[in-house]
């Protein structure tokens, strides 16, 4: 599974051994409609209900699709390095194009020595067959760097997979074992799960399979570092290292998710886990089956979320939408007339409330597509219609603001930028930024530094500190100072007063 491991200052992704890591054998936890080719065993569409209680029947779903859940063996290498850690340990002189590189690569040690002997590397995860000729679903990571997979059924039997693809951006693999007649889970949908409805997960967390365990949705549409392109769906199932790839059900004994994450201090559950919706997993799994691989849309832009004070300051009705803070030259959103500035509402009909939505949105539709963006620009809602990328360039990003605070008055001594500094920064044309010399009052306690340049105020560009000051005047509580350090910009909401 991966864990999302909670440190004394932050939150931090890291990814434990469900798949191929430093040689320690590990389980890591982690799809609404199958295939034509992937036929799906049906099941009553009522809850299955205990009498005299208004409780599932677990022991029922637990029974009728636990032999359609897999434990999944995985060995690969451990102490695997990247190509730039390979050359940099070549003897001096070595050219990579020589007709010995490779055996250098391969066998020079550091220091001149021959290198250490590779040990293989072993870990565990789950999965679910979703036909009965031995398709099965799990995650990428936990048959990331794998060279053997070994499905093991309830029955015993085993079968050596081949992963016919993987897609890291969303985790999912789909993996193929030649088998017959085999048990196969039901699918169902994610969208019509609610919040507060049961859920069961089963797995082999820490190896013991075929494991059991219940809890709630807690939210749905979760954005997660790193992981913009799914929505995931939160519960309070305890899942563990080992569940992953394996399946979360609803009530009705319906697949409606692949367990992937955990927030966790430990490692272990502390009753927050995550799950991919099978709306996403299905759609991955098609095209790993059509063509070997996934693929998802760009839009080419850097998105915020929207707080109160961001709201009013671009006259929102609400804090809703993805507020752009960058456009990428030359991108799909650059050509459909996307500004920094723009709040994106909608996209394809379809409302987008936090920031995350709009990456998991854009994500999950195929490239080429041509989508109809609903923005908020200067007051106004107007209409765009963009024509979207291939995300293997490059990933859409999403930024992220802290919260700003609620008194005080703007505090910042700013001044133009010299010509050598608009260079430097990359600005171009001479006209346009001022340089924050000093800042206190709200704009510090916002997060604006000395050396930050101040780009634009609720998105109307600054060129002077005379207009910065027109800005300020009259009734106005909030402002979005567009910020760019280091190369990144950032909308930083502050309430004046």
């Amino acid at each position: 599974m991966k864990t999302l491991s909670l440190t004394a200052t932050r939150l931090v992704l890291s990814l434990a051994a469900a798949g191929i890591v430093g040689g320690a054998s590990m389980g890591l936890v982690s799809g609404t409609r199958a295939s034509a080719a992937a036929p799906v065993a049906t099941l009553q569409t009522a809850p299955v209900v205990v009498a005299g209680t208004a409780l599932p029947d677990f022991s029922q779903i637990a029974q009728r699709h636990g032999a359609a859940v897999v434990n999944i063996s995985v060995i690969g290498k451990a102490g695997g390095e990247d190509e730039q850690q390979a050359q940099n340990r070549l003897p001096p002189g070595v050219d990579p194009d020589d007709p010995f590189f490779e055996f250098f690569k391969r066998f020079q040690g550091p220091g001149g020595q021959g290198g250490e002997r590779e040990m293989p590397a072993r870990g565990q995860g789950s999965g679910f067959i979703i036909s009965a000729d031995g398709l099965v679903l799990t995650n990428a990571h936990v048959v990331r760097n794998a060279q053997r997979v070994t499905v093991k059924l309830t029955d015993r039997r085993e079968f050596v997979a081949k992963v016919l693809g993987t897609d890291p951006k969303t985790d999912v693999a789909v993996l193929r074992i030649e088998a017959k007649d085999l048990p196969v889970v039901p699918l169902g949908s994610a969208k019509d799960l609610k919040v507060g409805e049961w859920v069961l997960a089963i797995g082999s967390p820490f190896g013991f399979e075929n494991s059991v365990t219940a809890g709630v949705v807690s939210a749905k549409g979760r954005s997660l570092p790193d992981d913009s392109f799914v929505p995931f769906i939160q519960t309070d199932v305890a899942v563990n290292p080992g569940n992953s790839g394996g399946p979360l059900f609803n009530a009705r004994g319906e697949v409606v998710g692949i367990n992937s994450q955990i927030y966790s201090r430990t490692g272990g559950y502390q009753g927050l886990s995550f799950a991919i919706p099978m709306e996403t997993v299905l759609q991955v799994k098609d095209q790993i089956v059509a063509h070997g691989k996934a693929r998802h849309a760009r839009l080419g832009v850097a998105v915020q979320e929207i707080n109160q004070t961001l709201a009013e300051s671009f006259q929102l009705d609400k804090p809703e939408g993805a507020l752009v803070s960058s456009v990428e030259p030359g991108s799909p959103a650059a050509k459909a007339g996307l500004q920094v500035g723009d709040v994106i509402r909608q996209v394809g009909g379809q409302t987008i409330v936090a920031s995350g939505d709009l990456p998991a949105l854009i994500g999950q539709t195929l490239p080429g597509s041509t989508v109809k963006l609903n923005v908020w620009r200067k007051g106004q809602a107007i209409v765009l219609s963009a024509k979207l990328g291939d995300a293997s360039d490059k990933a859409v990003k999403v930024a992220r603001a802290d919260s700003a605070t609620d008194q005080g008055r703007l505090g910042l001594a700013l001044r133009p930028l010299a010509p050598q500094e608009r260079r430097a920064v990359g600005l171009e044309g001479p006209d346009g930024g001022l340089l924050v010399e000093d800042a206190q009052g709200p704009a510090a306690l916002a997060g604006v530094e000395a050396g930050d340049v101040l780009l634009a105020v609720n998105g109307a560009k600054v060129q002077s500190v005379e207009q910065v000051r027109a800005m300020l005047g009259g009734s106005t509580k909030s402002l979005a100072l567009l910020i760019q350090r280091d190369g990144n910009q950032i909308f930083v909401p502050i309430r004046l007063g």
